[in-house]
C-alpha cells in the first residue's frame, strides 16, 4: 500500500468509527480513511439476548464491506502505533498513514489473561461469556442444561463495556429457570464489585426488587479473581474486607476485566502511568489532552461515562463537529455531557431503560412513558427497535439525536 495521507483518518471500524465516518460524509468531508482489518461487524448489545436464548447470533453479524460509507477509503490493516509529532499512524504492515485530523476509536480489550484459569475453561465445563460472539450461544446451552446446583454471574472491577450486561443475563436465566420450575433448586449468585445494584438510586431501587423476586444471592464489593475448572470452584475476593473465599459452581457466566488495547496502552496517546491505558481526552470536547488534532470516542477513551452504544450516539456528533471546526481553524464548541443509557432486561419479556449522564442522575429522553419501570414495550424496543435503528440510522450517520436509541 505504501505511505499515504488523508485529511481525516479514523482508527477503528466499530460502532464509533462507522458512525463518525458516515456523519463526516454527510457534512461534506470527502477525504476520509478508516483503518480496521475486521471483515465482520457486530451489533454486540444483542449478545445478551443470544446468551439468554431470546435472539439468534447470526442476526448480530454483518459484512464490514456493507457498512463502510461510500467514498470512504477502507484500509484493511491493523494499526499498531502513532507518531503524533509527525501526524502518522503506523500499520502492522510497516506502512504509515498521515492525517490532518485523527479520530481514535479502537474499542476495548477483554483481559481474560488477568483471570487465571478462564482461558482453559471458556465454552466448557459450564463456563461461558456473552462478551464474545462465538460463546454467547454456549451461555444459552449451559443455562438450559442447568436444573440444580449453583449458577454464578460475575462482574469485574473497573470500567467495562455495557456495565449492565453482567446482571441482565442473570435475570434472563433466573426467569427461564422459574418458567421451567427449577429456580428453587438453583443457588443463583451475582458477584458485583459495587456497593449497590446500580450507581443511580432510582434504578438501583428497581433492581433490588428484581433480585429479591428471583431470590438471587448478591455478593457486593466482591469479584471473581480465578477459576478452577477441574474442581469447579471460583476464587472470590471480598474487596471491602480484603479476604478471599472459594465457591463451587455448576454454571458460570464470566465477565473479564477490560482495558484499552495493549498497543494503545503502549502509545503516546494513553494516560501516562494508567494501567488501563485509556486515551487521554477532555471528557466534554473529546479532544486529546496533548495533541489537539486528535480526538477519541467510544470504549477506549478516558471520559468517565458508562461505556455503551448510547454514549457513542451522543459522542459522535460532538466529535464530528469539533473535528470540522478544528480543521477550519475555528474554536471547539460542541460538548458531550456524559449521557449513556443501559437497557436492563429484567425478565424474558420486560426491561427498564436506565438513562443518566455525568451527574449520575436520571437523564430521561423517551417522552410520555415511565422507562424507570419494567415494561413490555421497552423489551420490544430492546429486541427489535434498537437493532433496526443501529443498522439503518446510526451506522448511516443519521438521526443521532433520536431519544433513547442505540443503547447497549
Amino acid at each position: 500500500m505504501g505511505n499515504t495521507h488523508h485529511r481525516i483518518v479514523i482508527v477503528g471500524g466499530g460502532t464509533a468509527g462507522i458512525a463518525v465516518a458516515a456523519r463526516l460524509k454527510i457534512n461534506g468531508e470527502s477525504d476520509i480513511a478508516i483503518i480496521d482489518p475486521a471483515k465482520k461487524h457486530y451489533y454486540q448489545p444483542l449478545w445478551t439476548l443470544v446468551g439468554g436464548g431470546r435472539a439468534d447470533a447470526a442476526s448480530t453479524e454483518r459484512d464490514q464491506s456493507r457498512l463502510i460509507p461510500k467514498g470512504v477509503k477502507w484500509i484493511q490493516h491493523a494499526a499498531e502505533g502513532f507518531d503524533p509529532d509527525e501526524r502518522l499512524v503506523h500499520l502492522a504492515s510497516g506502512d504509515t498513514v498521515g492525517y490532518d485530523a485523527l479520530v481514535v476509536c479502537p474499542g476495548i480489550q477483554l483481559d481474560f489473561d488477568q483471570l487465571p484459569g478462564s482461558s482453559e475453561t471458556l465454552g466448557k465445563h459450564g463456563v461461558s461469556t456473552n462478551y464474545q460472539f462465538e460463546l454467547a450461544p454456549k451461555t444459552w446451552d449451559f443455562i438450559r442444561e442447568t436444573t440444580s446446583g449453583t449458577a454464578v454471574f460475575t462482574m469485574p472491577s473497573g470500567p467495562i463495556k455495557c456495565a449492565g450486561a453482567p446482571q441482565k443475563i442473570a435475570y434472563l436465566a433466573a426467569d427461564y429457570w422459574k418458567q421451567q420450575g427449577v429456580l428453587q433448586d438453583i443457588n443463583v449468585v451475582l458477584v458485583l464489585p459495587t456497593p449497590g445494584m446500580f450507581g443511580v438510586p432510582e434504578f438501583a431501587n428497581v433492581l433490588d426488587q428484581v433480585v429479591a423476586r428471583y431470590g438471587i444471592d448478591v455478593r457486593f464489593q466482591s469479584e471473581v479473581t480465578a477459576i478452577d475448572s477441574a474442581s469447579k470452584e471460583l476464587v472470590i475476593h471480598d474487596i471491602a474486607n480484603d479476604t478471599k473465599s472459594s465457591l463451587g459452581f455448576d454454571m458460570v457466566h464470566l465477565v473479564p476485566p477490560q482495558s484499552a488495547p495493549d498497543w494503545i496502552k503502549a502509545s503516546p496517546l494513553s494516560i501516562q502511568g494508567d494501567a488501563k491505558g485509556w486515551i487521554d481526552i477532555d471528557k466534554n470536547t473529546m479532544q486529546h489532552a496533548r495533541f489537539p488534532e486528535i480526538f477519541a470516542l467510544g470504549d477506549a477513551g478516558s471520559s468517565p461515562n458508562s461505556k455503551t452504544g448510547a454514549a457513542i450516539r451522543k459522542q459522535a456528533p460532538v466529535v464530528v463537529q469539533n473535528v470540522i471546526d478544528f480543521l477550519a481553524g475555528n474554536g471547539i464548541t460542541r460538548h458531550y455531557d456524559g449521557y449513556a443509557s443501559c437497557p436492563i432486561v429484567t425478565s424474558r419479556n420486560r426491561m427498564l431503560l436506565a438513562e443518566f449522564d455525568y451527574t449520575m442522575r436520571p437523564h430521561k429522553t423517551v417522552p410520555l412513558i415511565d422507562t424507570q419501570k419494567e415494561r413490555y414495550d421497552m423489551w420490544l424496543l430492546k429486541k427489535y427497535g434498537l437493532p433496526f435503528m443501529y443498522w439503518n440510522v446510526l451506522m448511516k450517520g443519521r438521526g443521532m439525536t433520536t431519544p433513547g436509541a442505540f443503547a447497549s
